[in-house]
């Protein structure tokens, strides 16, 4: 019987809130009430905007809640090979291709298209990519690389849906509207989305599907904010032979507004609670019917 592995996996660009605290508790429990291992990941490809202070604070706070990981901590930045060979099979696959549009010049395309009907929208609610670089001639495409034009790397979705055909994921949770079971895998939703850029190997739904498939992570448990980016992991896991994962996916914590937590919200920043006085027993008591009702 293979045994259990779950990972927690935040990204060192800020400091910690109740809602990583709940995603990173419930990893633990379910881990050590499974008899299986819990892995602790750092996603810092992003170079700008992670800094080794934030990693550090990060665990500090998971040890002061009384949080231990099995093994090293994996850090994307010392991968940046793994991520490079997925893309490039993709990339012989012929299922991706560059797209040149900077942001501003997405955004005019979208609006042009919403001048006559409402452009579709992914599950985010950002506009699907809405440009024509899938029809460009390879030439053209060559040529703007070799003298150094920015891109972006995106998954041609309608070419990769015809690869993998149907799928679905496991769902031991529940999504936004009570969704679970088996669940039907929609990716055209998202469009054809980003997985590498020209300055970066690795978009986060391409690294986190390497990630997960390297360490051996067998139960993915994260907020409900990711649930329906699940589709577009299920189709990169059979695009690149890997297995998938059970799913479940959690509650949000959310702000006094009714509005998801970010780092930048201080006031449900594990730190300052703490210099508030309270304490890991405090946290995990706030926390405690999410925590115990799924373990």
């Amino acid at each position: 019987m293979t045994q259990p592995v779950f990972r927690f996996a935040p990204s060192p660009n800020g400091y910690l809130h109740l809602g990583h605290a709940l995603s990173a508790l419930l990893n633990f429990e379910m881990a050590r009430a499974a008899g299986g291992r819990f892995l602790l990941r750092m996603e810092d490809i992003d170079a700008t905007r992670c800094r080794p202070a934030f990693e550090a604070a990060i665990l500090e706070d998971l040890a002061w809640l009384g949080i231990e990981w099995d093994g090293p901590v994996r850090r994307q930045s010392e991968h940046l090979d793994d991520y490079r060979a997925a893309l490039a099979r993709l990339g012989a696959m012929r299922l991706t291709f560059p797209s040149f549009e900077s942001r501003a010049e997405l955004a005019h395309l979208v609006a042009d298209r919403e001048s006559h009907a409402r452009w579709p929208r992914d599950p985010d609610g950002v506009p699907v990519y809405p440009g024509t670089a899938r029809q460009m001639p390879e030439a053209e495409r060559q040529a703007r690389i070799a003298r150094g034009d920015a891109y972006a790397v995106r998954l041609d979705m309608e070419k990769a849906v015809e690869w993998t055909g149907p799928l679905h994921w496991t769902e031991i949770g529940e999504g936004p509207s009570g969704e679970g079971g088996t669940v039907a895998v929609e990716p055209q939703a998202w469009g054809d989305v980003i997985v590498g850029r020209k300055d970066a190997p690795a978009s986060y739904h391409l690294a986190v599907v390497v990630d997960d498939a390297l360490q051996g992570v067998t139960h993915v448990v994260r907020g409900q904010d990711l649930f329906w980016s699940t589709s577009v992991h299920r189709v990169l896991q059979a695009l690149l032979d890997r297995s998938a994962p059970v799913y479940r996916h959690h509650r949000l914590v959310l702000d006094s507004e009714g509005r998801k937590l970010s780092k930048s919200t201080a006031a449900t920043g594990l730190r300052e609670l703490r210099t508030r006085g309270l304490s890991a027993r405090d946290i995990r008591r706030m926390l405690k019917q999410d925590v115990h009702g799924m373990v």
